[in-house]
């Protein structure tokens, strides 16, 4: 009687052990499951974050290069192209804008380095070698002398160039009458929405606007005062 007992507890435990043994093998693999959950939500929600910065970019390149919709295009404040500023053009003539053409001369194929150094003089030149703009006012500085205007929103115009390609300038007025500044004031940086302006072309004069709008030939450029012409090169050939 004792060792049928004695037998029914031992195999009692042992089908206790076997059970138990069971079980944690089923939870083993429901957590594995749980973390490989959770491992693909991360990754996919990281190769959609990185989709949606790709895309951001490619849409932002086509509208570098010229092109968008016409009801892409936003109204834009001066305070976009706020900041101290500097012609590139003296850059031009010393030089350290070569290692550019000589790379636009490698990619495009379309011109020798001597006709983009040409291209590019008449493209930068001016006498305005820096300007800054603060709130409402645009300073325009020739030979270290500056003049100050205000200036007030006008609209933009958006151009299509004989390549096919588009661009928008945003157009600026005198407030009042200022001896020694520009009565009309063109700003055109890439860009058809508001957004801090990294580097610009500008169109500036006394004639009307739609008279500015037909300069297609010298567009002086500026980038920022604290950028070295090494700093300048790097920056052009980012784009």
């Amino acid at each position: 009687m004792k060792k049928d007992l004695i037998k029914s507890i031992v195999a009692f435990s042992l089908l206790g052990t076997m059970l138990a043994g069971c079980q944690e093998k089923v939870d083993t693999p429901v957590k594995n499951t749980s973390s490989d959950s959770e491992s693909t939500e991360s990754t996919e929600h990281s190769h959609n974050h990185s989709h949606v910065h790709s895309h951001d970019d490619e849409k932002k390149q086509e509208i570098y290069s010229g092109i968008f919709q016409d009801d892409e295009v936003e109204d834009r404040e001066l305070s976009d192209w706020e900041g101290d500023w500097q012609s590139v053009y003296p850059f031009l003539l010393d030089g350290s804008l070569d290692e550019v053409l000589q790379k636009k001369v490698e990619t495009n194929k379309d011109k020798t380095f001597e006709e983009y150094k040409d291209y590019y003089k008449v493209g930068y030149e001016t006498d305005i070698e820096r300007i800054v703009i603060k709130e409402n006012t645009i300073t325009f500085y020739k030979n270290g002398e500056g003049k100050t205007g205000e200036y007030k929103y006008h609209g933009y115009k958006i151009l299509t160039y004989e390549s096919g390609n588009r661009g928008v300038r945003y157009l600026f007025d005198l407030v009042g009458e200022v001896n020694g500044v520009p009565k009309h004031v063109q700003f055109s940086d890439h860009s058809i929405y508001p957004t801090k302006s990294e580097h610009y072309h500008i169109y500036f004069g006394d004639e009307e606007h739609d008279t500015l709008l037909n300069e297609l030939e010298n567009w002086p450029t500026y980038y920022p005062s604290n950028l070295s012409g090494k700093e300048i090169v790097e920056e052009m050939n980012a784009h």
